[in-house]
């Protein structure tokens, strides 16, 4: 196929922020709801929407995803009558988690019952940060481009990251960190997470690399004092993460924690950020080792991406 000729649909944020990165910005023809960045896709067709309430509280979206999950329900709609307008080539789609973006299955389902194209289907399932790379290198493969200006480029910041925190865990300056990723119920992180916090000169304290967001009890949180918390809530940005993290205040002991005490409690732009497994898990790298060195780190993303809670 002609590359001018793709119609790409991308219904994952994380894939549509990859294929711009690797300069297939003008064959998007379609998004998800969630697909925000860079700027200009928001002009694109919207083939999803969400059946669930994202204005309301952590908790309530929380009972509301589990209620729809236990019946066997997507929280997600494709829109079937948008697809079959747009008569897309390929789409890019993820088969991670069904709570974080549209499902492969709800995307198979949509698209048995088309009739007027047959679209190749991409299914993206990054759980660490070699996985982005990987993706990166398939996404490009399968659209004749050439993957590696871009890989070279996001793995040099990464290794020069790396190479700046060896300085602290040589010197067994690493502190410990508990990351949240959904206040109310309490979870920590999971997936790459873990893994980044511990390339940017910190001990994650919850949460496998490679593995799902666990549920978190308070007490474990009291039990570990960690040196630094970080809030990364899954689809919020800085200033709904600020709102929906006050809760955290009216917990047992909170003023006790020593990184309450000392000012280390940090709120961020999770949404942009760390839960969109796009090349700006770089910048989510970055974002931590500022965070957790600031002396030696300074890349303005400061009170852009993340705030003093």
């Amino acid at each position: 196929m002609n590359p001018a000729d793709f119609r790409i649909i991308s219904l994952l944020p994380g894939a549509t922020e990859l294929v711009v990165a690797l300069g297939l910005g003008d064959s998007l023809v379609g998004r998800s709801h969630e697909c925000d960045y860079p700027r200009e896709v928001q002009k694109l067709p919207v083939c999803t929407e969400a059946k669930l309430n994202s204005e309301q509280s952590s908790a309530k979206i929380d009972a509301d995803v589990t209620e729809l999950t236990k019946s066997a329900l997507s929280i997600y709609k494709v829109k079937i009558e948008v697809l079959q307008e747009l008569k897309p080539t390929h789409i890019l789609t993820q088969d991670q988690c069904d709570v974080c973006a549209v499902s492969l299955a709800d995307v198979e389902k949509a698209l048995s019952q088309l009739t007027e194209s047959k679209p190749k289907v991409i299914s993206l399932q990054p759980d660490v940060l070699s996985d982005l790379w990987k993706d990166i290198e398939q996404v490009a493969s399968i659209f004749q481009i050439d993957s590696q200006p871009l890989v070279n480029y996001l793995q040099a910041r990464v290794e020069t990251c790396y190479q700046k925190t060896q300085i602290f865990t040589d010197n067994n300056d690493i502190p410990t960190v508990a990351a949240i990723e959904w206040v109310d119920p309490l979870m920590a992180t999971g997936n790459w997470i873990p893994e980044l916090i511990e390339i940017a000169g910190g001990k994650s304290l919850f949460g496998v690399t490679g593995k799902h967001s666990p549920y978190l009890k308070w007490e474990a949180i009291l039990e570990t004092d960690p040196e630094y918390i970080i809030i990364m809530p899954c689809g919020f940005d800085l200033e709904r993460t600020r709102q929906e993290s006050q809760v955290l205040k009216q917990q047992p002991n909170w003023e006790n924690l020593q990184a309450v005490k000392n000012g280390k409690v940090f709120i961020t732009d999770g949404n942009a950020y760390f839960n969109r497994p796009s090349p700006r898990l770089v910048d989510s790298l970055e974002i931590l080792a500022e965070i957790l060195h600031p002396d030696a780190y300074n890349y303005g993303y400061k009170d852009q991406a993340w705030a003093v809670f």
